[in-house]
């Protein structure tokens, strides 16, 4: 399952989201906001982030206007690692390198299309393993 969150800033992005997750026979679960009314970030990344560490989600895809704010919130809990791509082979290395569970995105920063070719492309990507797995142990700080 998907785990969705935005603020108003990334709001039309989410909702876009949910019909393209429906065509790829993705489950996903909307933590927030439902409209363009101003709201804090931190609210609905959180609640995502909680989410996937819970295992009640498997990852997320998170929006906002720039992708950075909502990708610093989700970033506080542990195991959770959240990657702002602004272009398609930044997704797919956040997923092959860094096995980002998390893609934030940022409306205000990128078009549709290509907010919807970095989804795709994220949700396709395998973790590389190997060397990689090495480094990602040693991103958490006790």
């Amino acid at each position: 399952m998907i785990a969705l969150a935005s603020d108003h800033g990334g709001f039309e992005y989410k909702e876009r989201v949910k019909p393209l997750l429906d065509t790829l026979n993705l489950a996903w679960k909307d933590f927030g906001t439902d409209s363009e009314e101003s709201v804090d970030y931190p609210d609905f990344s959180h609640a995502a982030a909680r989410a996937i560490q819970l295992g009640e989600c498997d990852r997320g895809i998170f929006i906002c206007g720039t992708g950075i704010g909502i990708s610093l919130a989700a970033n506080r809990h542990h195991g959770i690692r959240a990657a702002a791509c602004q272009i398609p082979e930044a997704a797919r290395m956040s997923r092959l390198h860094n096995d980002a569970n998390v893609l934030a995105l940022g409306q205000r920063l990128i078009d549709w299309e290509t907010a919807e070719a970095m989804i795709r492309l994220w949700l396709e990507t395998p973790f590389e393993g190997g060397r990689h797995e090495r480094r990602i142990r040693k991103i958490e700080i006790e």
